[in-house]
């Protein structure tokens, strides 16, 4: 992996633990707020999709556009489960699973579809990031996960890193085989969402909009910072970064967010946690020199 890519992947974590933070803060709406936060992605991102529709030579394929569907359906499930967890379980047992789950079935997607090759130090890095995640979200107990709002974690979480997984490996694939520009797809994806929530709000308008009151800057928040983290990923697969390694390491956004969670959310940390970001940091280390 060059220097370029890496530094891609890591801004994308920042900058994706961001979002997750705000989204927790808005996570009482629930759909709605996934609509508008869409919304807002795709009038933010037009000018750039324009310019690259009528200047970039793109060529459209129904393999293309089978693949543009695929993602947005993906990604809607993925926006609905992720709020949704959100609003039963504490951010920082939600994420973690769910960024944990995401890149170990994303490595083996990679493996078994992309055809990429497993290296040992590779393999290792997945397990300590893994091993990090799991820290986190446990604080070194397994009582973490008995608790009810561990258990919502653990399922909410688990689903979500899942439609993750599936997510990656599609995309991954549209952009690296098939050919499709970064921010065309998270932008084709995002109207996708956009359209099949829109009979939601439709449906109850005045409900919709009293819900959202106080909290369209949120949804301006993650609309802009969701997309931008993506699109950072995705370049750097398409620069040639192997998804095997793209993967794991982007979940630094777990250690992010799980601090951000402790100071700004004042949700609870101790020692296991810290000990868990350092395991998780060892892994990205070792991947990123595999």
């Amino acid at each position: 992996m060059t220097l370029a890519s890496l530094f891609l992947v890591v801004l994308a974590s920042f900058i994706h633990a961001s979002w997750n933070l705000l989204a927790k803060k808005a996570a009482s709406v629930g759909p709605v707020f996934v609509f508008a936060y869409n919304l807002i992605a795709c009038v933010a991102y037009a000018p750039w999709v324009l310019y690259l529709l009528v200047h970039g030579g793109i060529i459209w394929t129904w393999t293309g556009i089978g693949f543009v569907l695929l993602s947005g359906l993906i990604h809607l499930a993925y926006s609905l489960c992720l709020q949704r967890g959100y609003q039963v379980a504490d951010l920082s047992v939600a994420y973690p699973v769910a960024r944990g789950t995401g890149p170990m079935l994303s490595t083996l997607g990679a493996f078994l579809i992309l055809g990429e090759t497993p290296s040992g130090t590779g393999l290792i890095g997945l397990a300590l990031v893994v091993a990090g995640i799991l820290l986190i979200a446990s604080r070194g107990s397994l009582a973490a996960f008995t608790r009810p709002s561990g258990q919502a974690g653990i399922r909410w979480g688990t689903a979500t890193g899942g439609l993750i997984a599936s997510y990656t490996v599609v995309d991954a694939f549209a952009v690296t085989a098939v050919g499709i520009a970064p921010v065309v797809l998270d932008w084709f994806s995002n109207l996708l969402r956009f359209f099949l929530l829109l009979p939601l709000v439709i449906a109850h308008p005045r409900r919709a909009m009293s819900a959202m009151r106080g909290h369209w800057s949120t949804a301006i928040g993650v609309g802009l910072l969701s997309p931008l983290s993506y699109i950072l990923v995705l370049a750097a697969l398409t620069d040639g970064a192997p998804l095997s390694l793209v993967a794991p390491m982007r979940e630094m956004s777990m250690m992010v967010g799980a601090l951000m969670g402790m100071l700004i959310l004042r949700e609870a940390v101790g020692r296991w946690r810290l000990v868990g970001c350092g395991v998780l940091i060892a892994g990205v280390i070792l991947l990123s020199s595999s």
